[in-house]
């Protein structure tokens, strides 16, 4: 047992974490006071593994652990304005990621000057910019950009609606299924655990978006886990393919979005490891049980009271777990989106639209590849993207004022106003359902009345 926990110890190691960075390119411009300190090594605190936070602290005790990512320590770092030594000397502070003294500045090779860059992203909740940090190879911090993106909610806003509108509404509308209760289970679960991000130094903050947030397990891991493997799973024999490409390009997602998640100093390497199993275990007990909560969301004549219900329900449950944070409205976000989806395709039912293939037309076949047909998919893409936007527009033109008229809470103030649990759960609830419910039924309503099915 206790070797057991050594090895999670290690696995948790912010360090490790920088010798990924640092073998990748990736490097620090800490000072010589904040960097490359042997006790830091070794202290818990430093890490962030062992500050739990509880419902019931201060406000001031909040924003210390909101902040906790960085490490207990708010050490000043200075940024430097002076000309880089790109060559380094013997005399240069220890840089994030090494093992032991201070690596120079170059490319592996010698040939590729290293880049300040700053973080790709504000922290969410604090505004922060980050520090700058220098980037040696490009195509990997290329790479891992894209990477990361295939995790964000951002990245399935566009890829759930392509699938939808342009492959088959079956496997889109089970897929987002999938989706929902296995980010809804993984935000749940890192509000519970309250670890926090790898402490900075020695990690380099590539992305600060999410850096605010709780740690344990990796959403990101979880959904690059499960979608290209659900994915796989669901068009295996309804889809003519071969199986071992599509094997691999699921595990190729899984891989790529893993990875970066530690090359962006988001995660310790236990925290990707535990987001995979946690994947893992819940498309076990989820994917047997796809056909029946289909089904019931098909054809029962409760299906909206039930759907509307529960996923107002799990909203609320989330909200209570931890205090104010963007992961609260995200959660929100995904709930609302998948009730839309679950509505719209029991109003499809009703109404004979957007039946599935019966059985006697499989497996499908894709259709050859051609310009009429990429065109079409283009244009199926934007316009149901921009009547999307406006959606989202108008309904948050709309339900923010209404919202906080009902609660008595003052608008002036946007951002403060939905950090209130009364604003932001019914506010993304409400806005991404219409979203979701649009996706489904008024895009695909519109396309058949401009002749783009």
């Amino acid at each position: 047992m206790e070797k057991l926990r050594e090895r999670l110890r290690y696995l948790q190691d912010p360090h490790l974490v920088a010798r990924f960075q640092h073998f990748c390119g990736v490097r620090g411009t800490f000072s010589r006071s904040g960097a490359g300190k042997p006790a830091d090594r070794t202290s818990p605190l430093n890490n962030g593994a062992l500050q739990h936070h509880s419902g019931g602290e201060s406000d001031g005790e909040n924003s210390a652990v909101i902040g906790a990512g960085e490490g207990k320590k708010k050490t000043e770092i200075r940024r430097r304005t002076a000309d880089l030594n790109l060559k380094g000397s013997s005399e240069s502070p220890p840089q994030n990621g090494a093992a032991g003294g201070a690596p120079e500045l170059r490319g592996e090779n010698g040939s590729e000057a290293p880049v300040k860059v700053k973080p790709l992203r504000k922290n969410s909740l604090t505004g922060d910019a980050g520090q700058e940090f220098l980037i040696q190879n490009r195509f990997l911090y290329y790479m891992f950009t894209l990477g990361t993106e295939l995790g964000n909610e951002s990245f399935y806003i566009t890829f759930f609606p392509f699938i939808m509108w342009n492959v088959d509404v079956f496997v889109s509308r089970r897929l987002i299924m999938v989706w929902v209760w296995v980010m809804y289970l993984g935000q749940c679960t890192k509000d519970v655990v309250g670890w926090s991000r790898p402490a900075s130094p020695p990690v380099v903050k590539v992305e600060m978006f999410y850096n605010s947030e709780y740690s344990m397990p990796s959403t990101h891991a979880m959904s690059g886990t499960a979608i290209p493997f659900s994915l796989f799973l669901l068009t295996y024999g309804r889809w003519e393919y071969p199986s071992s490409l599509g094997f691999c390009l699921a595990l190729s997602w899984c891989l790529l979005v893993c990875s970066s998640r530690i090359y962006l100093g988001m995660h310790s390497v236990l925290d990707v490891i535990a987001g995979v199993l946690y994947s893992v275990l819940i498309l076990v007990f989820f994917l047997p049980a796809l056909d029946l909560i289909d089904d019931f969301n098909l054809n029962c004549r409760f299906a909206p009271l039930v759907i509307i219900s529960l996923h107002l329900g799990l909203g609320l449950f989330s909200f209570t777990l931890d205090t104010w944070s963007t992961s609260r409205g995200d959660t929100a976000q995904i709930l609302g989106t998948g009730a839309g989806v679950a509505l719209a395709s029991h109003v499809n039912q009703r109404l004979g639209l957007l039946p599935d293939p019966t059985p006697d037309r499989l497996p499908l076949s894709f259709p050859s590849l051609g310009t009429g047909l990429v065109a079409a998919a283009v244009m199926r893409l934007v316009v149901g993207v921009l009547v999307l936007v406006a959606t989202r527009a108008l309904m948050k033109a709309v339900t923010i004022p209404l919202v906080c008229r009902v609660f008595g809470i003052p608008s002036d103030d946007v951002r403060k106003a939905r950090q209130h649990m009364e604003v932001e759960l019914p506010y993304r609830y409400i806005v991404y359902g219409t979203v979701g419910f649009n996706v489904l039924f008024l895009v695909p309503l519109l396309f058949s009345r401009l002749q783009l099915s």
